[in-house]
């Protein structure tokens, strides 16, 4: 049984009474079209279990299927789109498990074993808190292709002396490589966002670019841009130590600001730190 059998999603909104709420930030694409497309920058699916976060009423799941995925594990904390989810599984038998939880408070990894990727319109409220969460543990996974707010995408994806360039980018690409793929219109979701959306990918490197302690680094990050339009001199201060000292001792110019410092540069400051 493929998805040509099954209904056209609107119906399925309407069946099951699956308005987005705006409380879960829920913005369900529905564009089959899209959804490939989504499905297919997450690479090859046939070898590894992919893990989807909040599929509503299933339209990236299908396409995840639809596309060769192994297995889909769909977590979803609505419980409304679930029976909706159950005729997706019963199209695709052993291939979809559903797990009914918040991902805020699940280890995607410890859901299943081998290769795992995350695949996912994340529910706009929470996707930064999500992606910190997963990069605790970030080699578990091939591959996250995550479809965010496209100031997020940004950020994640931001270099040195822009404006999106913050603690969100030194902590991802200290940890992955970061691309962002491709922008899909508030038009295309239901109801329409107001802002416009980007798919990108993170592809977690073997190591570290540099081996430090990723609480230091947190830490580091949040005392540099907490003061951002500040020089380190002062904005390292709140680490209760001399910010222009410490700032030398990592070979950095006390007058800088934390935009104009690369990740290599945030890790240097922690290495000085300790």
């Amino acid at each position: 049984m493929s998805t040509d059998t099954l209904p056209p999603l609107r119906d399925v909104i309407a069946k099951y009474d699956l308005a987005a709420k705006k409380s879960l930030g829920q913005h369900f694409l529905l564009d089959l079209n899209l959804t490939g497309r989504v499905a297919r920058a997450a690479g090859d699916l046939t070898k590894c279990t992919v893990i989807e976060i909040g599929p509503g009423p299933g339209g990236l799941t299908r396409a995840l299927l639809a596309e060769g995925a192994k297995k889909v594990i769909a977590i979803e904390r609505d419980q409304r789109p679930i029976a909706a989810l159950n005729e997706i599984a019963a199209a695709y038998p052993g291939r979809l498990e559903i797990i009914e939880g918040d991902a805020l408070e699940i280890n995607p990894a410890s859901l299943c074993n081998g290769p795992r990727k995350i695949v996912a319109n994340l529910p706009y409220n929470i996707s930064t808190q999500l992606v910190l969460n997963w990069l605790e543990n970030i080699t578990d996974y091939e591959r996250l292709t995550l479809m965010f707010q496209k100031e997020v995408a940004d950020r994640l994806a931001a270099q040195p002396r822009s404006k999106e360039y913050g603690r969100l980018s030194v902590l991802t690409q200290w940890l992955c490589d970061v691309r962002t793929n491709f922008n899909i219109k508030p038009s295309a979701f239901t109801p329409p966002p107001k802002v416009m959306s980007t798919v990108a990918s993170l592809v977690p490197h073997e190591k570290p670019l540099v081996e430090v302690e990723q609480a230091k680094l947190e830490r580091v990050t949040q005392a540099a841009f907490g003061q951002r339009r500040k020089m380190l001199r002062a904005s390292l201060k709140t680490l209760g130590v001399n910010g222009e000292e410490l700032a030398k001792k990592a070979g950095i110019e006390p007058t800088k600001r934390a935009e104009e410092l690369s990740v290599q540069d945030f890790c240097a400051l922690v290495q000085a730190l300790d």
